[in-house]
């Protein structure tokens, strides 16, 4: 019966974020077939735009749901959907702001993502596109995250798999059959995104179970809950855009332009694993903070427990794929033909695959501790990750092994933050006086 609540949660949250990551890597696919290598590059610039659009999203919606988990856990209704409600009237508000800062700051915002003489009209058409499309952005991600708090994860699912599908064929139709391009390419995210808002605001307005629309008294204080709340796991899907930066700094100064081409390709695959992870991590979150809400603590370790092991069975099925066949991967953008680049890539996957035998662990962990409201905690595991123990590793191996060093860097940064999280679970555990295999 747990296992299938674990699975009933988990698996539509994966699905989700497997396709939220099919975005960029659709878009990867089809520019680099459609137009060039050039174009290719200047897409993985941009992603740490798409990837700070999804992260404000996701960073109310975690806490949100956090909160609205719990009251609904104590059989608060009616403060759950005034929540509900006035998030995403603020977040709306807020989302054309961003819109609009995006667009009057275009021309130093694509500087400062690293676009070249040579990529920069790509990325200020990229970037500037989907800065029009932020509030679909945001409110999508949103409620796919509450629509799983409403208790009907596998509607989730659909609406995300309609925004991927409504992607992949506007790829097709506007880069490969019109040739708008890179225009094109983002045009079809930016559309792809207002088509799943749609499917979730019909599902809020005329099929929801327990959370629906209603009148709300705004109190923008209680933000001093959501953002603590949601830090850890925004910052969880923040830090892929600020990992892709990071390195693409490090690359235009180590390597040169060429080497964008080959860490392109490496981001994409770091963002479907990394978004596999995160769905475990967000698909375990709502019942665990439930059950905490009604103080059902053996039952929020028993789901650690299952994501745990999901977690560790594909962390092996990737690496594993990874280390033996990394030109599958690599073939889906890049032609054999070009063989140097080609090899290059192979053997620079293989290096960062490593640093996925811990991230899972690490993303996993610091859900769990957002879940049960340990903010502290599980910022400071997202915060090593993204940030801090990744730029230091990158500064450190960039210095002692030049190239190879670059693509070695996640590894020890990922190595690093696992100790950490595994201190804080064992706090955690110590307190409560149980171990998470109860």
């Amino acid at each position: 019966m747990l296992l299938k609540k674990f699975f009933r949660f988990v698996l539509p949250s994966v699905v989700s974020m497997w396709i939220f990551a099919l975005y960029t890597i659709i878009d990867g696919m089809f520019v680099a077939r459609g137009v060039g290598e050039e174009a290719l590059a200047a897409v993985n610039l941009s992603t740490p735009y798409v990837i700070f659009i999804f992260t404000i999203g996701l960073l109310t919606a975690a806490g949100t749901s956090t909160l609205i988990s719990i009251a609904l856990g104590r059989q608060q209704e009616e403060e759950a959907s005034g929540l509900f409600t006035m998030n995403l009237a603020v977040m709306t508000v807020f989302s054309l702001a961003v819109t609009a800062v995006s667009q009057i700051c275009l021309e130093p915002l694509v500087l400062v993502l690293g676009a070249t003489e040579s990529t920069m009209e790509y990325v200020k058409d990229y970037v500037g596109t989907i800065s029009c499309f932020a509030v679909f952005f945001i409110l999508s991600y949103n409620m796919e995250a509450l629509v799983k708090t409403d208790g009907t994860p596998v509607v989730s699912a659909v609406g995300v798999c309609a925004c991927g599908l409504t992607n992949v064929v506007l790829d097709y139709v506007f880069v490969m059959k019109l040739h708008w391009g890179v225009f094109g390419a983002s045009f079809a995210t930016g559309l792809a995104q207002m088509a799943s808002t749609m499917i979730f605001l019909l599902y809020f307005a005329k099929f929801r179970k327990t959370l629906r629309f209603r009148k709300f008294r705004l109190n923008l204080q209680v933000y001093r809950q959501i953002i603590p709340l949601g830090l850890s796991s925004g910052f969880t899907e923040l830090s892929g855009g600020i990992v892709i930066f990071l390195f693409n700094q490090a690359i235009l100064r180590v390597i040169g332009e060429s080497g964008i081409v080959s860490y392109t390709v490496i981001s994409y695959v770091n963002t479907l694993v990394l978004n596999t992870m995160s769905g475990i991590a967000q698909g375990i979150q709502p019942v665990i903070s439930f059950h905490y809400g009604a103080e059902e603590h053996y039952l929020c370790r028993k789901f650690l427990s299952y994501a745990m092991k999901m977690t560790l069975a594909v962390t092996a099925v990737c690496f594993l794929l990874l280390e033996l066949f990394p030109g599958m991967f690599v073939g889906i953008f890049l032609d054999k033909g070009n063989g140097v680049l080609f090899s290059y890539t192979e053997k620079a996957l293989r290096l960062y695959a490593l640093s996925f035998l811990f991230l899972g662990f690490n993303v996993v962990s610091a859900g769990y501790l957002t879940a049960i409201e340990k903010p502290a905690f599980s910022f400071t595991i997202s915060m090593g990750r993204g940030l801090a123990a990744i730029a230091l590793s990158l500064g450190i191996m960039t210095a002692l092994f030049g190239e190879s060093g670059i693509w070695c860097a996640p590894f020890f940064s990922e190595a690093f933050c696992a100790i950490m999280s595994a201190l804080f679970l064992k706090a955690v555990f110590h307190l409560t006086g149980n171990c998470v295999s109860c």
